[in-house]
């Protein structure tokens, strides 16, 4: 219970009006001011309950919403005001009578919002009482999983198509048979089954089913290069966590098995490939952080090279040729037995200093450098395509479509 900045104003006021009255009334007037200041404080003393609504799990990036309410009879004198954690954005934080925010995590794992701070105003604006509200909220922040659920619903509508292929419904061609029906003409022409065609005396064409249970891996480096930031918030291991989350749940819509293996100089965690396994993956990286370490590929390759044939796919960056030297040379480990797609992020940095016109000495400098490091960048993808794998080189928003893309591609052409 304090007094306000308004109160004091009125003493200095009365302080200065001294100079001009008898002293008599200078100090009835600052029994006026203290006492209707006791007043005010006692009004705005009045018990008041704070009621903090907010999702317990957010998704990275995403906006939710943040309502503060209060049962205040005058919610224009109640001020609320809510502490932001690190790496967790409220925009707004303060606001009169309630809280309309909306809350953005930049961190994976597990946060807590501080409680929720009130402050109550007498209705003479000379005295205020601060309240401490509803208490500490357990947060718990997952990937980007409403990107990845938004391709899993264009899949199931058929809206996600890969321009590399022609497709026939949500999923692909396909090569399993399942049964015969009226050609339609999107129909692809390898389609048409000429002998029914020819018996029924109209075009029909052959349904295919994409085939199921096949194992898809995720290999995820955790290791010193996945610390490059990307921007201010996010670095390229974010980047990578939000495309495993695509592609494991994409394989779960498909049918498929999915396992995940974090690794960097050792075997962080590892996740045999299992049926519906898509909530178990995201789980089980969503509170992985980059290490200060050098990866160990031939470690994570041997331990993931056992078993059936299946789609690994390796989520590291390609920096250069000495950088990438173990994983080129580990690779021929994988693609043995199994289809290899190798993901990294491109680097915005380079893109960017590429993409403007060079108007000082530096920036041509820059230009250089990129183009350099690029072209070192393609060798790498160059010798690993040669050892038997595929690169999907995108930038961090694309990556996690683009290794859906290659997912479907290598399915529909009955690759895994």
């Amino acid at each position: 219970m304090t007094p306000t900045p308004r109160a004091a104003y009125a003493l200095l006021a009365i302080a200065l009006l001294a100079l001009a009255v008898p002293a008599a009334v200078s100090l009835t007037l600052v029994g006026l001011v203290v006492i209707a200041t006791i007043g005010d404080v006692a009004i705005a003393h009045h018990r008041l309950r704070v009621r903090r609504t907010v999702p317990r799990t957010l998704a990275r990036g995403v906006a939710a919403r943040l309502l503060v309410e209060t049962d205040a009879d005058a919610p224009g004198r109640i001020e609320i005001r809510q502490a932001q954690p690190a790496d967790v954005e409220i925009d707004p934080s303060v606001g009169l009578g309630t809280l309309d925010a909306q809350l953005v995590a930049h961190r994976r794992g597990e946060a807590v919002l501080p409680p929720v701070t009130a402050r109550g105003r007498g209705p003479l604006g000379l005295g205020r009482c601060t309240f401490a509200g509803a208490g500490e909220a357990p947060l718990l922040v997952y990937p980007d999983v409403v990107a990845a659920q938004r391709i899993v619903v264009a899949l199931r509508r058929g809206q996600f198509r890969d321009p590399g292929l022609r497709a026939l419904g949500p999923l692909g061609l396909g090569t399993d048979f399942e049964s015969i029906r009226d050609y339609l003409p999107d129909d692809d022409v390898r389609q048409i089954n000429w002998t029914a065609s020819e018996r029924v005396g109209r075009p029909m064409s052959n349904v295919y089913r994409v085939e199921q249970d096949r194992d898809v891996v995720c290999l995820l480096d955790t290791g010193r290069l996945m610390a490059a930031p990307l921007d201010e918030r996010t670095t390229r291991l974010d980047a990578a966590v939000d495309a495993v989350t695509m592609v494991a749940l994409v394989a779960d819509e498909l049918g498929d098995r999915c396992g995940v293996t974090v690794f960097d100089a050792e075997l962080r965690a590892q996740l045999r490939p299992r049926r519906n396994g898509g909530r178990a993956v995201v789980r089980a990286i969503l509170d992985k952080e980059p290490t200060s370490v050098d990866s160990d590929y031939d470690l994570a390759f041997r331990s993931a090279s056992g078993g059936k044939r299946s789609l690994i796919l390796v989520f590291t960056d390609l920096v250069d040729a000495s950088a990438a030297r173990s994983l080129v040379a580990s690779v021929p480990v994988l693609t043995r037995r199994h289809a290899v797609i190798v993901a990294s992020v491109r680097d915005p940095d380079l893109d960017r200093a590429l993409r403007h016109e060079p108007s000082t000495a530096h920036d041509v400098y820059a230009s250089a450098v990129a183009i350099d490091v690029l072209d070192e960048r393609q060798r790498v993808a160059t010798r690993l395509e040669r050892a038997g794998a595929r690169v999907v080189d995108a930038a961090a928003a694309e990556l996690g479509e683009a290794c859906v893309r290659a997912y479907l591609r290598l399915k529909a052409r009955a690759r895994l």
